[in-house]
C-alpha cells in the first residue's frame, strides 16, 4: 500500500480520536444531567459509532504496516553476464 493511504489513515484515526472524546465527554455530561434521556442515548449511539471507526481504522493501519514488514525489499535486478565478443566457430 502506498505511504500516502497510510498518511491518510493517520489522519483520519486522529479525527475518530477526537471523536470517540467529544462524544465521551457530552455522553458522561448527558449522564449526569438527564440519565435515561433520548439525548444520553443518542450520544451514547455516536460515541460508539465512532468507537468502532476508531477501532477499524486502527486495525487497517496496524494490518499495513506489518504486511510492510512482511513484503521483501525490491532490489535491482541482477545483472546479466556481458555476452562474449568471441566469434564462434
Amino acid at each position: 500500500m502506498s505511504l500516502r493511504a497510510v498518511r491518510q489513515l493517520h489522519r483520519v484515526r486522529t479525527f475518530y480520536t477526537g471523536g470517540v472524546l467529544l462524544w465521551a465527554a457530552l455522553t458522561a455530561w448527558t449522564a449526569w444531567q438527564l440519565p435515561g434521556s433520548r439525548q444520553m442515548w443518542v450520544s451514547a449511539l455516536l460515541l460508539a459509532v465512532f468507537s468502532t471507526l476508531l477501532l477499524t481504522a486502527s486495525l487497517w493501519l496496524q494490518r499495513l504496516q506489518t504486511a510492510d514488514l512482511r513484503r521483501p525489499a525490491h532490489h535491482a535486478a541482477p545483472r546479466k553476464a556481458a555476452a562474449s565478443r568471441h566469434a564462434h566457430a
